[in-house]
């Protein structure tokens, strides 16, 4: 006795109606590759000339550099900047600032404290609205602030950041720990 579905009859691809067909094509023709690579004719390896081989050609020589990925602070350095131990080199108060105001002037103040050297900020957002009033309005540069912090634009600057302690403003605060400036490229 046979039994359906054996293995063998799952490596066989069935054939596609007519409808399904139709359907294939038109969900690869909307399909798009993430990242676009040229395809090129590679040479064969034997000497017999046939139909054309392809490959994916290398990628372009100058991509431009990734972001670098954030760390988190060690617990010494936090330790260290509670207690007053570690300076801060500046702090950034963002209370009242809409959002485009706010990010201008954090990208500012992160380029700023960079060139000037400084291994540590202070970036107050403040904590928002209490548990009583409506949240969805209030409290976003809070939330905000650590998403800004994570994108590409701003990893050249910010090497990783961590909750202040309640004495440099806890949930409302954030220490930022800056990257060394690198070397401009020589051409």
């Amino acid at each position: 006795m046979k039994r359906a579905g054996t293995s063998a009859d799952r490596t066989r691809a069935r054939k596609l109606g007519e409808e399904e067909r139709a359907l294939w094509e038109q969900v690869t023709q909307a399909v798009r590759p993430l990242r676009p690579r040229r395809v090129v004719a590679a040479a064969p390896a034997s000497g017999k000339i046939g139909p054309a081989t392809y490959a994916l050609s290398p990628r372009p020589a100058r991509e431009p550099a990734s972001p670098q990925p954030l760390e988190m602070m060690q617990r010494r350095q936090k330790q260290r900047l509670a207690r007053g131990l570690e300076p801060i080199h500046g702090r950034l108060d963002l209370h009242g600032k809409t959002q485009a105001q706010a990010h201008t002037e954090l990208l500012r103040f992160l380029r700023r404290g960079q060139t000037r050297g400084a291994r540590f900020v202070l970036v107050i957002t403040g904590k928002g609205a209490g548990a009583e009033q409506d949240c969805s309005e209030r409290g976003v540069l809070k939330r905000q602030v650590p998403r800004w912090l994570s994108q590409p634009e701003f990893s050249t600057y910010v090497a990783g950041f961590e909750q202040a302690h309640a004495r440099h403003g806890g949930a409302g605060a954030l220490y930022v720990r800056l990257r060394r400036p690198r070397p401009a490229e020589r051409i």
